[in-house]
């Protein structure tokens, strides 16, 4: 699946303080090691080719997702709301609902998950540990299920802290590891390099309208995700 252009950018919504983009497997939302164009630049060249701007233009990074995972990503088009994002992120004022499938089912239909993870920099990956291990961190979230398929759930996932990688590692430790996701226990990649992890929404009150926003990303075209999604409706 090829990685987001000024062309094709995915635009969910844009005033004159945020944009939203529906980020596709693949994209870095920040510049790293890698060297690869992230999304933030992308943005910003896409602000500027359709205002038709001269000078620079600010594009400011509130959040990020990994990189195998799709969905809605927020920037700030000011200052302003930059630091109004960051502080309500901070804060946990912002709701991110995710969408995951894993194989098999969980035995009870919605329930709590909760591990202490550590971070190992070196692998770019987190594992559960006992608590008060040094290092640990708290991670917590809520899932329900969706929808079933042949050999696939689908899980709506609501996370309550922000830790690195916290639905991939927490699902991998309860038994289901997210499809593709080699990284945490899958047995297989997916062709193209992606995990069947989705940020499907965000939900927030807008940092300077101060209006209620529910911003929804359409999944990436999938045989799986679209399965789901014709079984949803």
């Amino acid at each position: 699946m090829g990685r987001s252009t000024v062309e094709n950018l995915q635009v969910l919504f844009e005033d004159n303080h945020i944009i939203a983009i529906n980020k596709r497997p693949g994209d870095i939302v920040q510049g790293d090691k890698t060297g690869d164009e992230p999304l933030s630049e992308t943005v910003k060249a896409f602000l500027k080719k359709k205002y038709d701007k001269p000078g620079n233009v600010f594009t400011g990074v509130a959040h990020r997702i990994d990189r195998p995972v799709s969905g809605v990503v927020l920037f700030a088009k000011t200052s302003k709301a930059l630091a109004r994002l960051n502080a309500m992120f901070q804060a946990k004022e912002i709701q991110k609902t995710y969408w995951a499938a894993v194989p098999g089912v969980p035995i009870d239909e919605s329930g709590s998950l909760v591990h202490f993870l550590k971070k190992d920099a070196a692998k770019n990956k987190s594992r559960p540990v006992k608590s008060g291990s040094a290092g640990a961190k708290k991670a917590e979230l809520r899932y329900r299920i969706l929808a079933n398929a042949d050999r696939y759930t689908l899980l709506e996932i609501l996370p309550l802290t922000g830790r690195h990688h916290q639905i991939r590692a927490q699902l991998s430790a309860a038994g289901f590891p997210i499809k593709g996701d080699l990284k945490y226990g899958s047995p297989r990649s997916n062709q193209d390099a992606s995990i069947h992890l989705h940020a499907r929404s965000v939900q927030f009150v807008h940092p300077v309208a101060k209006k209620p926003m529910n911003v929804t990303a359409p999944t990436p075209p999938d045989a799986i995700w679209d399965h789901f999604s014709r079984i949803l409706g």
